[in-house]
């Protein structure tokens, strides 16, 4: 199925909730990608044993799929220009509410319970949280609309890597979630909040990562 083995297809049929599904990616080591940069597909996740956001991300829809849900990708980006990186996240719905399942080494960022009514209220759950830790800048801009992987097939399970990726989610039409002009009146994370915020899961140094 999907291209999978079956040890693999074990693996994910185990995860058939998406709080499983978010338990065993809090499980796998941050993927610092020391060796290289990597996009690891499904496959790769499990063979690695080790992810970053959006190999996570992939590991949960392929999961989803598995168990009937739709393989649903959610890309959150900051402001240009300021080096901060995108966050990817997978979608899934419990009845009419959105919740989200993701892969990352802080502990604001990741899970969302199925309470959000629409995209936008999930996407500005993770608005507070989301600032650079040197100055507390908050830089989430916008949020994409969700990319469905069944209309690419099923070859992303298990291929050697999905780059291709990065351009799909990039080129799904972006919602802005703040009005013009309105950056100007956010705060900055306080002295607290970047103590907080600069707590990982897994530092560098870990030969696990």
């Amino acid at each position: 199925m999907y291209g999978l083995s079956a040890k693999e297809l074990r693996a994910l049929r185990t995860l058939d909730t998406p709080i499983k599904v978010q338990g065993f990616l809090d499980t796998l080591p941050m993927n610092w990608e020391k060796h290289g940069e990597t996009h690891y597909s499904p496959r790769g996740v499990l063979r690695h044993k080790k992810a970053h956001c959006i190999e996570g991300a992939v590991l949960a829809a392929a999961a989803f799929w598995l168990h009937g849900r739709p393989p649903l990708l959610m890309d959150l980006s900051s402001i240009d220009g300021v080096g901060e990186e995108d966050h990817v996240i997978a979608l899934y719905k419990r009845g009419e509410r959105w919740g989200a399942v993701g892969k990352t080494n802080h502990a604001t960022i990741r899970f969302r319970d199925p309470v959000y009514k629409n995209l936008r209220e999930l996407a500005m759950s993770f608005f507070h949280e989301w600032f650079m830790n040197s100055n507390g800048l908050k830089t989430l801009e916008s949020y994409s609309l969700p990319l469905d992987l069944r209309r690419h097939g099923d070859a992303w399970m298990t291929a050697e890597d999905v780059w291709w990726l990065d351009d799909a989610l990039n080129a799904r039409p972006h919602v802005r979630l703040l009005p013009l002009g309105g950056r100007a009146y956010l705060r900055c994370a306080d002295p607290m909040e970047l103590k907080a915020g600069r707590l990982v899961e897994w530092p560098k140094s870990d030969p696990r990562t």
